[in-house]
């Protein structure tokens, strides 16, 4: 009798860790089914992006009959991202240092504003697969200045103890101090303030994206040209990506299908194309 109990007791408690391992196994799938980020925008349908519009030609304002809309490529991948989930865009215009800190307050959904990854930021944020880059354009970061210097400022020597200005919280920032170290950094919250400063004589060089350095220039060739001083950057570090919340893993697979689709169909490079034209036309 006693080692009937004994192997009734033993198959009891089998059962019962059988049990408590597919429960495990429940709440394990429900945790992974209980991510509504994507869900949540249809549900409101619209998807709110957070940009700092002040980085033609990927995020900029234009003026239309009397009103202010943001346009650039950003912009427009955002819309195709919006169109596939059936929803509206609303464009939530923030400085850029601000951007990570209203995405974890849910003040928006996803940022795009040509971000870039870095570690510190991978830490609190997801990134998107790369959408643009701008070595796909021959272009780097690069430093603005005014083009009456263009002979003076050829070397990162000719720059020390000059001052150099970049965007606050930015790749940028990160730059002028590892690659300028004799220089003074000065951080400032605009692109468009900066070049203002170069222009000037506040600060004697920008270093900014080659995209948005060629729009300066393009729009006013007679007071800005690009230093002949190289910067260089790692690609992974130059690549343009979205960012969203770390535990919103839906919408960034939503992100990344998007992506792929227009790269595929060759849609991304218009579209890029098409933003630079705009920031030609309204001189952002």
């Amino acid at each position: 009798m006693k080692w009937k109990k004994i192997k009734k007791l033993a198959l009891v408690a089998a059962a019962a860790l059988l049990t408590i391992s597919f429960g495990l196994a429940g709440c394990g799938n429900k945790s992974a089914s209980s991510d509504q980020s994507v869900q949540k925008i249809k549900d409101k349908k619209t998807l709110v992006v957070g940009t700092s519009a002040d980085f033609a030609p990927m995020e900029f304002p234009i003026t239309q009959n009397g009103k202010t809309k943001y346009v650039g490529f950003d912009m427009m991948l955002a819309n195709k991202i919006a169109k596939d989930m059936g929803v509206k865009v609303k464009v939530v215009n923030v400085a850029f240092p601000s951007l990570i800190s209203e995405l974890k307050n849910n003040k928006v959904d996803i940022v795009l504003a040509g971000m870039t990854y870095t570690p510190a930021r991978a830490k609190v944020v997801a990134f998107s697969n790369p959408y643009h880059n701008d070595k796909d354009k021959g272009t780097n970061n690069v430093l603005l200045i005014k083009k009456s210097n263009l002979n003076k400022y050829t070397t990162k020597a000719s720059l020390k103890g000059k001052s150099v200005g970049a965007q606050q919280s930015s790749n940028q920032e990160a730059l002028v101090k590892s690659k300028l170290k004799g220089s003074k950094l000065v951080v400032e919250s605009s692109n468009n303030a900066m070049a203002t400063e170069v222009k000037n004589g506040t600060i004697q060089a920008m270093m900014c994206s080659g995209d948005t350095a060629k729009g300066y220039v393009h729009k006013y060739p007679n007071t800005y040209a690009l230093a002949k001083i190289k910067i260089y950057t790692p690609a992974k570090y130059t690549a343009d990506r979205a960012i969203v919340r770390k535990n919103d893993k839906a919408l960034l697979k939503e992100v990344n299908k998007v992506i792929a689709q227009q790269k595929k169909s060759g849609n991304l490079t218009k579209m890029y194309a098409k933003a630079v034209k705009l920031q030609h036309k309204y001189g952002k």
